[in-house]
């Protein structure tokens, strides 16, 4: 399960995507347009920067912005960088988990295949990928499916 802090995460790196401008947004802004304490936003924003994902800036026009494009960060390591490995069992997270069981275990194949699908699936999407079409300017409405 992905805990409030990945998922408050990639909010936050979604509204520096779509607000940024290449300028540095204020966390107070960012807390108040995602409705998140600002207190919890320092905790999880600290650990972003330490991930190189942001730069900071203090001081009268500081806040925090994106260090690389949009489309140049995935789900997936935004997600294991602040929640740690998605493996769903214990046994697939490689050589800080030895198991007894593995060469004999017959549901194997199925967590290889899941952990397999949750990876693709979270390293198949970039932040450029989750914007709405309005603040994204190289993503024009035509790419979006039809609605009724």
């Amino acid at each position: 399960m992905i805990s409030t802090r990945g998922r408050y995460a990639i909010r936050v790196m979604l509204d520096l995507a779509e607000h940024s401008d290449g300028n540095y947004v204020a966390l107070r802004d960012i807390a108040e347009r995602q409705g998140i304490s600002k207190k919890y936003l320092e905790i999880i924003v600290k650990d972003i920067v330490a991930a190189g994902f942001l730069v900071g800036a203090s001081g009268k026009g500081g806040g925090y912005r994106l260090v690389r494009r949009p489309e140049e960060y995935t789900v997936g390591e935004i997600l294991e960088h602040v929640e740690g490995p998605l493996a769903p069992v214990a046994c697939l997270l490689g050589k800080e988990v030895v198991c007894p069981r593995k060469d004999g275990c017959i549901t194997l194949p199925l967590w290889t295949e899941f952990d397999r699908m949750v990876h693709d699936f979270f390293y198949g999407k970039t932040l450029r990928d989750l914007l709405p079409p309005a603040t994204d300017p190289q993503r024009p409405s035509a790419d979006l499916p039809n609605q009724p």
